[in-house]
């Protein structure tokens, strides 16, 4: 799991990352407080700054319809709602947004 933290503008890049929305994503707990390294990955669900997110790295990172044999290494699989641990509601998206 992970919190965009910010976005990354590259006017040139591989022609293979031509039209890829890269953000930058902080990992975080259960509760979506940061703890630890920040990565850029290709969104490929339409997520935004401050959304908590489910992400792949290696080769997991390629088996998105969008990333699909590119050069990647992180993708946003997931925009998480909720996170329920033993019952208790730990982490719910803010709709306000």
């Amino acid at each position: 799991m992970g919190k965009v933290v910010g976005t990354v503008v590259s006017t040139r890049k591989e022609d293979e990352l031509a039209g890829l929305k890269l953000l930058l994503v902080k990992a975080c707990d259960a509760d979506g407080k940061p703890t630890g390294a920040t990565v850029v990955a290709v969104d490929a669900v339409g997520a935004g700054v401050g959304e908590v997110v489910l992400y792949a790295s290696g080769s997991s990172a390629r088996q998105t319809k969008v990333t699909k044999d590119r050069p990647v290494d992180a993708t946003i699989m997931a925009i998480i709602d909720e996170i329920e641990i033993d019952g208790e509601a730990r982490y719910q998206k803010d709709v306000s947004r």
